[in-house]
C-alpha cells in the first residue's frame, strides 16, 4: 500500500476556518493554545502538570478499571490505565458517538490519530508516558445519528423507539440486524470474522455503551487504547464546581458568545450556539435541557421543577444526573483527564475555537487541537482505470460537472475556451462607453445591456460546444464519473459515508495494520492510500 498526500485546502472539502488554522494564520492564534507540532508539547506538558491533582488521577484510574472489569483488555491497555496514576502520564484524546458498527470510516482515522500521536510523543519525551484515549459519547441522545451504518450503498438501520442517553439503550433487536448484515457479506473468512465481531459486540452485550466498548477494544486494544465513559458518578463529582457555576452564573453563555462574535467578525461561521444553561438533566430514558425562568429551574418537556437551592442540592447528591452538552463536554473532559491534545474533525475543532476564553476564565488548561487524519482509500484496480483515462486522483475532488468539463477540455482538439474573445469584446465595449459619454450619456445603460447580452451569448455558446463534445466522449466520461462515484459517494468524502467493513472484506486485518502504519497525525495533509488487491 502506498500513500500520497495533498493539502486540505486543495480538496475543496474543508472549511476556511480549518484551512486557515492549518496555515497558522495570525488572526486565529488567540482562539487556541499551541499549534500541534511535536516541539510544542513540551510547553503543554508543563502547563497541564500544574493543574492535575493526584486525587483526580486516583479517581480516574479507579473509574476506568471499574468500566472495563468485564472486558478482556490487552496488557498494553491495562498498563496505560494504571500508568495514569503517575504524574508523568498524560493523555491524547478523541471523542466519538456510539455509531452502530463504528459508523463511517473516519472513526478509525480518529482512533489511529491518537494512537500514532501518543507513540510519537513517547519517543520524543521518554521521561513521560502518553496514553491514547477514546471518549465515548454515551450521553448523547441523537439516536437517528447513530442507529445505522452504510454497506454497499445501502443503509443497515436499527429501527426502534428511543429516548434518553443512547449509551443506556438496550441492544434488543440488533440480532435482526446481525442476520441482515450476515446475509449481505457472504461466507469468506473475513466476512465470517466481521459477522462474529458484530454478534459478540451487539448481540451478547446488554446496552450500547458496553457493545461499543467491546467493539473498540477488539479493534484497537493491541495498540493500548483506553476507552472511557464520562457517564460516571465518580468522574462527574469532579465537575460539580463547574456545573454549579453554569447553573448559577450562566458563565459559558456570556463568555462563549463574546468569543464567537470575534470569530464571526473575522468571517467565520459559528459552529454551536451556547444556551443560558449548557447542561441536560439525565435519568433513565430522559435527557432534557435545564431551563431557568425567574429563579425556577425547569426540566424541558417534563413537569420537573427545582428551586435554586433544590437543584444545587440535587447536583451535590446526584452529579450523575447532570449531563454537559456539546459545548460543556470539552470542559468536563479536560477536568477529569490529564489531557494534552484533543483530536477531532473540522466541525469539532470549530466549536473548540469558541471555547478558549471560557477555559481561561474557569482556569482549566486549554488543550492542543489536532485535526484528525482524513483519508481516501483507493483500491489499486481503480488507480489503474484512472491511469487508462489519463486522469489524476486530484481531479476526482472536483465537482462532477467540473471534472467532466476538465476531462473534456483536455481531450478536445479545439480549445473550448472563449476567454480571449471575452477580453476582446470587453475592450470593444470599453471604447463604446467612451463614445456614449461624449455623445449622449443616456445611452450608457443601453451599452451596458448590450455588453451583458453579448457576453451571455459567448457563455451559452461555450456551454453548447462543451455539451456537444461531452456527447462524443460519453463513454470515457461515464467511466470517469463511475470511478468518482465509487470513491466519493453522493459527491461526499468516502470517510463520511462508507463503513470499514467494505474494505475489511477484501483486506482483513491488513487494512487495520496498514492504516496504523501509513497515517501521520502531524502531517496536516489529506492522505490517499492505495490498497493493493
Amino acid at each position: 500500500m502506498s500513500v500520497k498526500t495533498i493539502p486540505y485546502a486543495e480538496t475543496g472539502y474543508f472549511s476556511k476556518l480549518v484551512c486557515n488554522y492549518l496555515a497558522e494564520k495570525p488572526e486565529l492564534q488567540v482562539f487556541y493554545n499551541r499549534f500541534p507540532k511535536l516541539e510544542n508539547f513540551d510547553g503543554q506538558l508543563k502547563e497541564k502538570s500544574l493543574s492535575i491533582r493526584a486525587q483526580s488521577r486516583t479517581t480516574l484510574v479507579k473509574s476506568l478499571n471499574n468500566q472495563c472489569q468485564n472486558l478482556s483488555t490487552s496488557e498494553a491497555t491495562q498498563y496505560n490505565i494504571n500508568s495514569l496514576s503517575k504524574e508523568t502520564t498524560f493523555t491524547i484524546t478523541t471523542g466519538h458517538q456510539l455509531n452502530l458498527f463504528t459508523g463511517p470510516l473516519y472513526f478509525l482515522y480518529k482512533i489511529f490519530s491518537v494512537i500514532n500521536l501518543s507513540e510519537k510523543l513517547n519517543k520524543k519525551y521518554p521521561e513521560n508516558h502518553f496514553v491514547p484515549v477514546y471518549w465515548m459519547a454515551t450521553e448523547d441522545h441523537d439516536f437517528d445519528e447513530i442507529n445505522y451504518f452504510n454497506l454497499f450503498g445501502k443503509k443497515i438501520e436499527w429501527k426502534r423507539e428511543a429516548s434518553g442517553a443512547v449509551g443506556e439503550l438496550l441492544t434488543e433487536g440488533l440480532e435482526t440486524l446481525q442476520k441482515e448484515f450476515a446475509s449481505k457479506i457472504g461466507n469468506s473468512e473475513n466476512a465470517q470474522k466481521l459477522s462474529h465481531l458484530f454478534t459478540e459486540a451487539y448481540v451478547k452485550h446488554n446496552n450500547l455503551t458496553d457493545a461499543t466498548r467491546y467493539l473498540a477494544n477488539e479493534l484497537f486494544s493491541d495498540y493500548g487504547l483506553v476507552i472511557i465513559d464520562g457517564n460516571d458518578k465518580a468522574l462527574k463529582q469532579q465537575f460539580i464546581p463547574f456545573a454549579e457555576k453554569e447553573l448559577t452564573e450562566n458563565l459559558a453563555f456570556k463568555i462563549i458568545n463574546k468569543t464567537t462574535e470575534k470569530l464571526e467578525n473575522l468571517g467565520f461561521k459559528r459552529q454551536v450556539n451556547p444556551r443560558e444553561i449548557n447542561l441536560f438533566y439525565l435519568t433513565e430514558n430522559l435527557r432534557e435541557r435545564i431551563i431557568e425562568e425567574e429563579g425556577v429551574f425547569k426540566i424541558n418537556n417534563t413537569k420537573l421543577t427545582f428551586s435554586k437551592e433544590e437543584i444545587l442540592k440535587e447536583l451535590q447528591e446526584f452529579p450523575e444526573r447532570f449531563s454537559p452538552n456539546a459545548l460543556l463536554r470539552p470542559l468536563f473532559q479536560e477536568v477529569v483527564l490529564p489531557n494534552l491534545c484533543y483530536v477531532g474533525g473540522g466541525g469539532e475543532l470549530a466549536y473548540w475555537f469558541q471555547l478558549k476564553d471560557y477555559f481561561k476564565n474557569v482556569e482549566v488548561t486549554f488543550p492542543i487541537l489536532l485535526l484528525r487524519n482524513s483519508v481516501l482509500l483507493m483500491p489499486k484496480k481503480l488507480t489503474k482505470k484512472l491511469e487508462k483515462l489519463n486522469e489524476n486522483i486530484e481531479s476526482l475532488f472536483l465537482s462532477q460537472y467540473e471534472l467532466e468539463k476538465k476531462h473534456t477540455l483536455q481531450l478536445y482538439d479545439i480549445k473550448i475556451d472563449f476567454t480571449p474573445q471575452r477580453a476582446y469584446l470587453k475592450k470593444q465595449f470599453k471604447d463604446l462607453y467612451q463614445v456614449a459619454k461624449k455623445t449622449d450619456k443616456s445611452f450608457i445603460g443601453a451599452v451596458a445591456a448590450q455588453e451583458k447580452k453579448q457576453l451571455n451569448g459567448l457563455d451559452n455558446l461555450e456551454k453548447r460546444l462543451l455539451k456537444a463534445e461531452k456527447r462524443k466522449l460519453a463513454d470515457q466520461l461515464n467511466r470517469l464519473t463511475s470511478i468518482q462515484d465509487q470513491l466519493f459517494p453522493k459527491e461526499s468524502l468516502q470517510e463520511r459515508t462508507v463503513n470499514f467493513s467494505e474494505f475489511y472484506f477484501e483486506f482483513g486485518e491488513g487494512l487495520i495494520k496498514e492504516l496504523k502504519e501509513k497515517l501521520n497525525p502531524l502531517d496536516h495533509k489529506f492522505s490517499i492510500i492505495e490498497l493493493n488487491s
